[in-house]
């Protein structure tokens, strides 16, 4: 299975995903191409922006309905 796929099937389950997340599940170090990859595509995915704790942002994607 292709990241893409990996992370598609991720996304449809109804979970969002972020970039820790898709590292530790799949593998994939640049989750932002793979999300472009499927908008591309034409799936509606959003990105929320989310703090972590220390002060760092991070990208946070989901499936939109």
């Amino acid at each position: 299975m292709t990241q893409k796929l990996a992370i598609l099937t991720h996304l449809k389950t109804g979970r969002a995903i972020s970039p820790l997340k898709a590292l530790g599940l799949y593998g994939c170090y640049r989750l932002a191409s793979r999300v472009n990859d499927l908008r591309n595509d034409g799936y509606n995915i959003e990105t929320v922006i989310q703090a972590d704790g220390t002060g760092r942002n991070y990208a946070q994607y989901r499936l939109v309905a």
